[in-house]
C-alpha cells in the first residue's frame, strides 16, 4: 500500500489497525464499532477506512452508509471520490447518493441514504443488505433513540426519530458488521440510543464501552490539539439591550425592559431578552460585525497573495451565518445583500433553508467553489457541514444545547489546505454575550476528555436533534434592542476538531460522485431522445396520441432490459447514448406491439409512414 501524503489522525489510524485485525481473523469477536469523535474531527474519512479494508478482506461485500440529512448524502460519496484519500488508502470504491429507486448500488460498492428514506421503504434497504454481506455505517447515531417496550411493534412512531428507530433496526440486526458515529453520545430528551450497551453508573444509564463484541475508538479535543488538527477559536462575544411586550399584543400589555443581555447570570429575562435580540436591532449589529471581519480577513489574504478583487480563488474564508429561524434567516439574506453592490449581493450570498428551492445547489456551491463567500442558514448547514473555508460565524441561533453549539463552532475549526500556513488561520465566532453562552463556553472550556460517557443533561438545555424545535416565545412581542459592547476572547484549549486532508493544491479538480455522473448521463440520454423525436415529428404525419418521446423513451427501455433510465447504471446509461448515437428509435417502433397505450405508434412505424406533403 502507498505511504499516505500525511499521517491518519490518531483515531483513524485506530480504525485502520482494528479493521486490519478484522481481516486478519484476530478481532473476529467484534461486530460493533463505536467512534465517538467530538463535533467535525473527521469522522467522515472513518467509513473509508473500514470500507476499504474490510471489502478488500472480503470481510464485507457492501457498505451501506446512512446519514441524517439529505445535504450529507454527497458529502459522504465525495469521501469515498476524494482523489488525495484515495492515493493515500489505496483504494477505488465508490458509492452512490441513492434514493429509493431499486438497485441503489448499481454495480459499486455501496450505498448512501438517509434515515428518511430508509423509514419511506424500510423493505427496500433491508433486502439489500440480505442480499449481500454488509458493514452498515450510522451516523450521527444519537439521533436515534432505543425502542421503548412495546414501540418496536406496529404501533410505533409516535414521533419522527422513534419512526427512524423503528426503520433501522431491522438493518441493524441483518447487518454483518456495525459502524456506529457520533459527536456526542446523549439525547436532551433523556433517551438511550438505539442499539447501544448500557449500564447503570450512580443510578443512571451510562453506555458500556466495554460490553462483549463492541470496540470503541474516541477523539478527544486534546488529541486533536496535540496533533494541530484544530484551528484556534476567538469569541466575539456582543452585549446589548432589548425590550419586549410581555403577554402578546392585546392592547393594556407592559412593556418589559430594556434587559441587558448579560446580566449577572441566568434570569426569568434571559430567554425573551435573546429572542427579541435576534429579532431586532442587536441581530443586524452583530452581523455586521461578523460581515465586516470577514470582509477584512479575506482583503487581507487577498493581499498576501497579490490577488486582485475580482479573482475567485479558494482560501480567502467565508461567513456561515446560522438564524433562530425562516423568517430571520430571509430577513438577515437581504440585510447582507443591502451592503454589497448588487452585481456582487447576487454572486456572494445565498442562503439555504428548507423553504428554499435551491437550499441544497446552494450548500454545494457554498462548500465546493470559491463563490459564494456567504451562507444564511438555520438548522440545514450546522452539523457534518465539510467546508473548510468557513473562518467566520454569526451565530445568531436561541440554541444552547451544548452538543447543537458545538457542531455549529465546529464549521469554522476545519483546518483550509487552501489558506495557506496553519499557524495564520484561525477561527472566529461572534454571538450574543447572553449567560447560557457563556455556561456553554465555560464548560468546553474545561472538558477535555472524550465524550464517550454521558454528562448530566444542564438545565435548559435544548435539543440536538438535526431539526431544532422553533424558537416560540408565547405572550413576547420584540420591540428593540441594541449592541452595548464587544469583547473578544480565545477559547481555551479548543472547542472541536477538523480534519486537515493530504495536501490539496489550489486549482485541483473536485471529485465527482456517482450521482452527479448518473444524473448528467440521463439528462444527456434524455436530450437525444428529444432530438430524435423532434427530427421525426418535423419530418412525419403525426396524429394525436401519446407525444412520441414518451414513445421513443418506451422504446429504449424495452430495448435495454425493459429499465427504466431512473434505475440505470453509469455504465447503462454511457451504453444507452452509444446506441442512441449509432441508431435511430424509429426504426424499433414494433417493439411496443401489444401494448395499447402506443397503438398509433405500432400501427405507423417507420416503413409505413406518410411522409408529410412537400
Amino acid at each position: 500500500m502507498s505511504a499516505p501524503s500525511r499521517p491518519l489522525r490518531s483515531h483513524q489510524r485506530s480504525l485502520s489497525e482494528l479493521v486490519a485485525s478484522l481481516a486478519r481473523g484476530e478481532a473476529s469477536g467484534i461486530h460493533d464499532i463505536l467512534a465517538a469523535v467530538t463535533p467535525g474531527g473527521g469522522k467522515s474519512l472513518l467509513p473509508v477506512i473500514a470500507a476499504a479494508r474490510l471489502i478488500a478482506a472480503g470481510i464485507v461485500e457492501r457498505v451501506v452508509w446512512v446519514v441524517p440529512r439529505d445535504s450529507l448524502r454527497l458529502q459522504a460519496e465525495e469521501a469515498f471520490a476524494d482523489p488525495a484519500w484515495r492515493a493515500a488508502l489505496d483504494h477505488n470504491l465508490s458509492v452512490r447518493a441513492a434514493d429509493n429507486s431499486p438497485d441503489p448500488s448499481r454495480g459499486l460498492a455501496g450505498y448512501v441514504t438517509t434515515y428518511q428514506a430508509v423509514a419511506a421503504a424500510p423493505a427496500l434497504h433491508l433486502a439489500e443488505m440480505r442480499r449481500h454481506r454488509t458493514l452498515l455505517v450510522v451516523d450521527e447515531v444519537h439521533h436515534l433513540p432505543a425502542l421503548a417496550e412495546g414501540e418496536a411493534g406496529s404501533e410505533a412512531g409516535r414521533s419522527e426519530a422513534a419512526a427512524w428507530s423503528q426503520a433501522l433496526l431491522p438493518l441493524f440486526r441483518a447487518a454483518h458488521l456495525r459502524l456506529l458515529l457520533s459527536g456526542t453520545l446523549e439525547r436532551a430528551d433523556g433517551r438511550r440510543i438505539l442499539w447501544l450497551p448500557y449500564r447503570t453508573e450512580n443510578g443512571a444509564p451510562s453506555p458500556d464501552i466495554d460490553a462483549p463484541g463492541w470496540a470503541v475508538i474516541g477523539y478527544s479535543r486534546a488529541e486533536a490539539l496535540a496533533e494541530k488538527a484544530v484551528l484556534p477559536v476567538n469569541f466575539g462575544a456582543l452585549d446589548g439591550e432589548a425590550s419586549w411586550l410581555e403577554g402578546g399584543r392585546t392592547s393594556g400589555q407592559a412593556r418589559v425592559g430594556p434587559h441587558r443581555l448579560s446580566g449577572s447570570g441566568p434570569s426569568a429575562t434571559t430567554r425573551p431578552a435573546l429572542f427579541t435580540a435576534l429579532r431586532t436591532g442587536f441581530a443586524r449589529d452583530l452581523l455586521r460585525e461578523a460581515f465586516f471581519a470577514t470582509r477584512r480577513l479575506r482583503a487581507e489574504r487577498r493581499r498576501r497573495r497579490g490577488l486582485r478583487n475580482t479573482d475567485a480563488v479558494r482560501g480567502l474564508g467565508k461567513l456561515l451565518v446560522v438564524a433562530p429561524d425562516q423568517a430571520s434567516a430571509q430577513s438577515y439574506h437581504a440585510m447582507l445583500q443591502a451592503w454589497m453592490p448588487e452585481e456582487q449581493a447576487r454572486r456572494d450570498v445565498r442562503i439555504a433553508t428548507s423553504a428554499e428551492a435551491d437550499a441544497h445547489a446552494a450548500l454545494a456551491a457554498f462548500r465546493l467553489t470559491p463563490e459564494p463567500a456567504v451562507l444564511v442558514t438555520v438548522a440545514m448547514a450546522y452539523e457534518g457541514l465539510d467546508a473548510p473555508e468557513v473562518a467566520v460565524v454569526a451565530a445568531l441561533t436561541h440554541i444552547r444545547s451544548r452538543p447543537w453549539l458545538e457542531q455549529m463552532i465546529a464549521r469554522a475549526t476545519r483546518v483550509d489546505p487552501h489558506a495557506g500556513d496553519y499557524a495564520d488561520q484561525h477561527a472566529l465566532v461572534f454571538h450574543p454575550d447572553d449567560p447560557l453562552f457563556a455556561q456553554f463556553r465555560a464548560r468546553i472550556e474545561t472538558e477535555q476528555a472524550t465524550a464517550t460517557r454521558p454528562r448530566k443533561r444542564p438545565a435548559g438545555a435544548g435539543s440536538p436533534e438535526p431539526r431544532p424545535p422553533a424558537p416560540t416565545d408565547d405572550g413576547i412581542v420584540p420591540l428593540e434592542s441594541n449592541a452595548l459592547g464587544l469583547r473578544y476572547a480565545m477559547l481555551r484549549p479548543g472547542p472541536s476538531v477538523a480534519l486537515a486532508r493530504p495536501e490539496a493544491k489550489e486549482g485541483d479538480t473536485a471529485p465527482v460522485p456517482p450521482s452527479r455522473i448518473e444524473r448528467a448521463l440521463r439528462a444527456r440520454v434524455a436530450a437525444m431522445v428529444t432530438a430524435q423525436a423532434v427530427e421525426d415529428e418535423a419530418e412525419l404525419r403525426v396524429t394525436p396520441g401519446a407525444p412520441l418521446p414518451h414513445r421513443y423513451n418506451a422504446v429504449l427501455k424495452r430495448l435495454f432490459g425493459n429499465k427504466s433510465r431512473a434505475a440505470m447504471t453509469a455504465e447503462e446509461l454511457e451504453s444507452a447514448l452509444a446506441w442512441l448515437e449509432r441508431n435511430r428509435l424509429q426504426d424499433h417502433l414494433h417493439l411496443l406491439e401489444g401494448d395499447t397505450r402506443y397503438a398509433w405508434s405500432t400501427r405507423r412505424r417507420w416503413a409505413g409512414m406518410e411522409r408529410r406533403p412537400g
